[in-house]
């Protein structure tokens, strides 16, 4: 078979109707490129067309397929050539009958998929991915459905159908577009806050203030309603014995600090105003046992998130005059240091574990 030649002959049948491509894909519910491609004979019409196309032009099935006129068809091959394309067109129509439905269910399954992924939407870029994966599927079963049912070839005759369409699918990817790019801007502002943050270590009592109470870069920071340096004093009057802060702020500010003052003849007061502030219940919280081994803590400020700031004296110290003060404040139940390279473990409260994947986060967070 020519396929090039049954193509020309088309061609010539058309012509002698006098007719465009257009006007030939109109009467078939075809498309015009699927008229040129018959044509030039990188295509041939679907079997279920071939009797409607010869009975249109006046002419055989066999004239069709062998690009040229010949004598008359006889009864016995025309009545072969109707059973064949209505059997092709009983197969056609349940394939696309199966091809509808399973369409029809997959914009369903994608739309009740974007709603759920909406419905409680917070910045995170693969959700963001996710959403325009998932619009991207609905786009697409669109437009399988549209050109299965017969709808998209009746919609592209009409421009302003067709102009609405592309509208609303510019509007909704612009919305979709939106939300990651929002979601990479968190993203990335987080990461150049965490990559370019750098932990800042001082014994410079000097620098107390530009962290502590009047100065602090967070004093809004609390832990739970008060201050989280409400425990330490507002100033650094009494000699310092030991000091050294640790200050961490890749995203939320994290302290480790511990100072020793000597209050001498002030000492009574600053113990009554530790006194005053209490202690808080801290045992259970990051798998916390107790005080650590010689001290007494006089004043405990603890959180399930932040973490821990108190102050202690020495055990059984008769004529002590001297305070040292903690604070390990952090958030999302885990510290991103060490606590050990920065803190004595004499210092520490027995049993505190705050690393990356301690018990205490684990539970808090379900996992």
């Amino acid at each position: 078979m020519d396929q090039k030649k049954t193509g020309l002959f088309l061609k010539s049948l058309r012509k002698e109707k006098n007719i465009t491509q257009e006007e030939l894909a109109n009467h078939f519910n075809v498309s015009n490129r699927s008229v040129s491609r018959w044509e030039t004979g990188t295509n041939l019409p679907d079997i279920s067309l071939l009797v409607e196309i010869a009975d249109f032009y006046d002419v055989d099935v066999r004239e069709i397929i062998d690009g040229e006129r010949k004598s008359g068809m006889n009864e016995e091959t025309r009545e072969v050539a109707d059973k064949m394309a209505a059997y092709a067109g009983n197969e056609k129509s349940k394939l696309l009958g199966f091809v509808q439905a399973s369409s029809i269910t997959g914009i369903v399954v994608t739309i009740i998929a974007l709603v759920l992924q909406t419905v409680s939407y917070e910045p995170d870029l693969r959700r963001s991915t996710a959403i325009l994966a998932t619009f991207i599927c609905f786009v697409i079963m669109c437009v399988i459905t549209l050109y299965v049912t017969g709808l998209l070839q009746r919609l592209s005759k009409h421009r302003k159908a067709v102009k609405a369409i592309k509208i609303t699918t510019i509007v909704l990817l612009a919305l979709v577009t939106h939300y990651i790019l929002i979601c990479a801007l968190v993203i990335g502002m987080f990461a150049l806050s965490f990559y370019g943050a750098k932990v800042k270590v001082t014994n410079n009592v000097s620098d107390y203030n530009t962290y502590i109470h009047d100065g602090k870069p967070d004093s809004e920071y609390t832990m739970g309603k008060q201050p989280i340096f409400d425990i330490f004093p507002e100033t650094i009057e009494a000699p310092a014995d030991e000091f050294q802060l640790m200050y961490y702020n890749p995203w939320d500010p994290q302290y480790i600090v511990y100072m020793t003052l000597d209050y001498g003849d002030s000492y009574d007061a600053e113990i009554a105003r530790l006194e005053s502030i209490g202690v808080e219940d801290y045992e259970g919280i990051y798998t916390v046992t107790g005080e650590p081994d010689g001290y007494d803590i006089v004043a405990m400020d603890s959180d399930e998130y932040n973490g821990f700031v108190y102050a202690m004296i020495p055990e059984n110290q008769d004529g002590n005059t001297k305070i040292t003060y903690v604070a390990i404040v952090f958030c999302n139940y885990f510290l991103d240091v060490d606590v050990h390279e920065y803190m004595p473990d004499k210092y520490l409260l027995k049993g505190f574990d705050a690393s990356n994947d301690n018990p205490y986060r684990k539970e808090m967070l379900g996992e």
